[in-house]
């Protein structure tokens, strides 16, 4: 009987420093993720890459998810290709708070990647960035962003392969009211 209420007390100990180490240091909430799926915090949001990955234009999902591109940047350079962030974003506040709208991505040699603008009116998947109502989320539930496969909304980059070689590779998002940049490193 006392193993039993000793290993009981045991788990609930391990399950409280876990919780609290979870956090960071002095209860922060983190800022950086180690891989995708990390819950990272920028401003007053909290950021969640969904997934990221390489696009195929021949292929038939990939082909959707580059409409809305301008003209000039339908065609890929030699040596580039689409990459794709699929993102959340959450506001666990009681006050509406706008969206970050400048993300970028890095390599380990300090080369810079900025997104690829999309027309948000043609492409139902790309990440708006809009006020967060006080409890609620973008992409808002029932959207196509949401509910398609990567349930996030999409932010396209055009990489070279050769920064593949520099990995991680790590997504930059800064809060539209200034402050301190949220990273999360993605799973190539």
């Amino acid at each position: 009987m006392q193993l039993r209420r000793l290993a009981a007390t045991t788990a609930v100990a391990l399950a409280a420093a876990t919780s609290l180490a979870a956090c960071g240091s002095g209860g922060e909430e983190p800022t950086h993720g180690e891989t995708e799926g990390i819950y990272v915090n920028t401003g007053d949001l909290k950021y969640q890459v969904q997934i990221s990955r390489q696009l195929n234009a021949a292929d038939f999902e990939d082909r959707d998810y580059l409409t809305g591109l301008p003209v000039a940047d339908r065609a890929l350079p030699a040596g580039q290709e689409w990459f794709a962030v699929f993102i959340r974003v959450f506001n666990m506040t009681k006050d509406p708070h706008q969206a970050a709208s400048q993300f970028e991505i890095r390599d380990t040699t300090g080369q810079v990647f900025k997104p690829i603008a999309i027309n948000t009116n043609l492409n139902r998947t790309a990440y708006k960035a809009v006020e967060v109502g006080a409890g609620d989320q973008i992409p808002v539930p029932g959207s196509l962003a949401r509910e398609n496969l990567t349930q996030g909304g999409l932010i396209l980059f055009r990489v070279p392969n050769t920064a593949y070689a520099n990995r991680p590779l790590e997504l930059n998002i800064t809060p539209p009211d200034g402050g301190r940049r949220a990273t999360v490193d993605l799973d190539v």
